[in-house]
């Protein structure tokens, strides 16, 4: 196990993290971005599997919000709005007339206080932010802490906790975009995914959640057995169509699997099963990631990276029905999301 450091563009700090088999995470202390994942292939190729900028100062305006931490509230906030205790909050418009994951100096943006560890079987990095009490409009002082840790299994865990001393509203995650082909040689088209969902949040044309959930069964949504993600991009469902003809939905787990997510990628071998303890994700294919933006291997595209954004539901402070983002003074906000990288051969 090893941790390596150093310093990026004179301002941040870049931490790899590498295990005993070969693969290594490099995260920024700014945003909490994951700059680069090294994965086995089939073949014991190693390669990245992650969206990364070629050029770091492409993380200073990040709009696609590559690899980083998502804060205080991940997702759309409907008119950047929100009542709680009979107080009502405004929030920056940063995505139309919507609030979108924490807003345009989100934790996204910050500079996180950063402390490393290793042990026999695992090597991690913690990081910690105090958010000051109406921060980007939100309720409460709010302490962070989020611990990526690599372990000798080929398992990268993600561990958020978080406390408040007022009721605030919390939803927490991280906004990688996978793609298992390596060095992104292909789009995720062929990407193969079961999500462990029987509903998902139906979508208006402003991708904010209707309040309805709809039933997966019989759509392109059903991925309770493992289908292939290209299928839904081209289809006629009208849901599919409202995100860009691919998905940015929010699916309530089951919790009936041994795991929430897999995805694999039958070319190069790579799979990377996800568990967690949080009730739901918005799976996002991006529709619409900007063309002609250098990453690391090629020019951006649509479809080159899909995100498992592991989460609660910010519809629910509005509808009911969807899981809670609502983080009572004084309790303890505690999750986590394993992903687990395996070989099929």
């Amino acid at each position: 196990m090893q941790i390596s450091e150093k310093t990026i563009l004179g301002k941040w700090k870049e931490y790899t993290l590498k295990n005993d088999m070969g693969m290594s995470v490099s995260i920024l202390n700014y945003g909490g971005i994951i700059t680069k994942m090294m994965v086995p292939d089939r073949n014991g190729k190693k390669e990245n599997i992650v969206l990364a900028y070629r050029d770091y100062q492409g993380y200073e305006l990040n709009p696609h919000y590559f690899g980083a931490l998502i804060g205080r509230v991940a997702g759309r906030i409907k008119g950047a709005t929100f009542t709680l205790n009979n107080e009502y909050y405004s929030l920056e418009k940063n995505d139309g007339e919507n609030h979108q994951h924490g807003g345009s100096d989100g934790f996204h943006q910050i500079i996180w206080e950063t402390e490393t560890f290793q042990q026999k079987n695992t090597v991690g990095l913690i990081l910690k932010y105090k958010s000051k009490d109406g921060e980007a409009g939100y309720p409460g002082n709010l302490d962070v802490v989020v611990t990526y840790t690599l372990t000798n299994d080929n398992q990268l865990r993600l561990h958020y906790t978080a406390n408040s001393d007022k009721t605030t509203p919390i939803a927490l995650t991280n906004h990688s975009y996978f793609n298992l082909s390596g060095n992104l040689k292909e789009t995720v088209k062929n990407h193969e995914v079961m999500i462990d969902s029987s509903q998902f949040a139906e979508l208006d044309k402003h991708l904010i959640p209707t309040g309805r959930l709809m039933k997966v069964e019989g759509t392109s949504f059903d991925f309770r057995t493992i289908r292939k993600l290209g299928t839904g991009f081209k289809g006629d469902f009208e849901q599919n169509k409202i995100a860009g003809n691919g998905y940015d939905h929010y699916f309530i787990f089951d919790h009936t699997k041994e795991y929430n997510v897999v995805l694999k990628d039958p070319t190069s071998g790579r799979v990377l099963a996800v568990k967690t303890n949080q009730p739901g994700m918005v799976m996002y294919t991006s529709n619409s990631l900007d063309e002609g933006q250098e990453l690391t291997d090629i020019s951006s595209s649509k479809y080159l990276g899909i995100c498992l954004e592991t989460q609660e539901s910010p519809a629910s402070l509005e509808q009911k029905g969807f899981p809670t983002v609502i983080l009572q003074a004084g309790e303890i906000y505690k999750r986590e999301t394993i992903f687990s990288f395996k070989i099929e051969h």
